[in-house]
């Protein structure tokens, strides 16, 4: 009787397990509990979306409102085109600016909609015209060595 109530406990422990590792590569994959019904799709061009992937969130006042669902390279303006559906709930004025953020110092890279104060709002298939590409750390560091160097030039 000892021995059946310990296996069943150790049967319970690793499917508690088996359910954790699943919920965590859910996480990982960005693949969370975001079920849109109705939706519309946006577009955008941005010159660098540095570590942005598929799937990855757009948010706007930190709430995920859509989803990217592809990121395509221009061969005429030689910028990266992004596609996002966005939630049919949430609707943006015509003059909506997209950003390309970090979550933390060195975390996930998100789509961010800053709304404007337009009367229109963006309907399906729009593109959205202003954007600010991602920061990449690599040239704001070099940007920042070559600063503090011709500086250093300047004075002497």
């Amino acid at each position: 009787m000892e021995r059946t109530t310990l296996d069943l406990w150790v049967g319970l422990f690793v499917v508690a397990g088996l359910a954790a590792v699943l919920v965590l590569a859910m996480k990982v994959g960005n693949l969370s509990t975001f079920n849109m019904s109705e939706s519309y799709n946006l577009q955008a061009e941005f010159d660098n979306i540095g570590g942005l992937k598929s799937r990855s969130p757009v948010k706007s006042a930190g709430v995920v409102v859509g989803r990217v669902t592809a990121i395509t390279f221009d061969n005429k303006t030689f910028r990266a085109r992004v596609s996002m559906v966005i939630d049919k709930r949430y609707q943006f004025p015509k003059d909506t600016f997209a950003k390309i953020l970090t979550a933390g110092l060195l975390g996930e890279q998100y789509v961010g909609l800053d709304p404007g104060g337009d009367d229109q709002v963006l309907k399906g298939g729009d593109q959205v015209a202003k954007t600010q590409s991602a920061v990449v750390l690599e040239n704001l560091i070099s940007s920042f060595l070559y600063s503090k160097a011709s500086e250093g030039d300047a004075k002497k």
